[in-house]
């Protein structure tokens, strides 16, 4: 059994969060979410070039707010966040992309181009009402439903081929 940071069971939502990625498991590079004892909670599919976005409610106003991440070359990098106004910790930070407004209120800062240290970015998963969750065009996972409160990683795995049968 998974036991998050907080000292509670992951349960059947993480059952369901593993069956669902062992279905969809694919050779090629993924975004692979740890828990801090190494047990997978999911994966999406992450091709070179391909976004990822991670998007969830602001601890004290609850807008809106995202970080998409592209696969360079197998460099998880930072490109772009959208953040709904300049709230408690939101902002930009001079010389690190360019503001534009988004459509429907918000910005975007584009042109970030961070690479993330060692493919890996430490998340502190909120509860269900922070809503985190990463996203692609087609696929999706629920942080908040199958991790609340505990501490994972989110990091871009290379394409591992199976060792041939000798």
């Amino acid at each position: 059994m998974i036991i998050n940071d907080y000292g509670r069971p992951v349960g059947a939502a993480l059952f369901l969060c593993l069956t669902i990625a062992a279905a969809s498991a694919q050779a090629g590079p993924a975004l692979v979410v740890e828990t801090s004892q190494g047990a997978v909670l999911g994966k999406l599919g992450f091709d070179e070039g391909q976004e990822i976005c991670l998007s969830w409610a602001h601890s004290v106003t609850g807008g809106a707010v995202q970080d998409c991440f592209e696969n360079r070359r197998g460099t998880m990098v930072l490109t772009r966040s959208y953040l709904h106004d300049f709230a408690a910790g939101l902002g930009d930070i001079a010389g690190r992309g360019t503001i534009a407004a988004a459509d429907g209120g918000g910005y975007w800062i584009t042109g970030i181009d961070e690479a993330i240290p060692g493919n890996g970015l430490l998340l502190r998963v909120g509860a269900p009402r922070v809503g985190h969750v990463l996203q692609t065009a087609d696929q999706s996972l629920d942080l908040s439903a199958v991790a609340a409160g505990a501490r994972v990683t989110l990091r871009l795995a290379a394409d591992r081929p199976q060792a041939a049968a000798d």
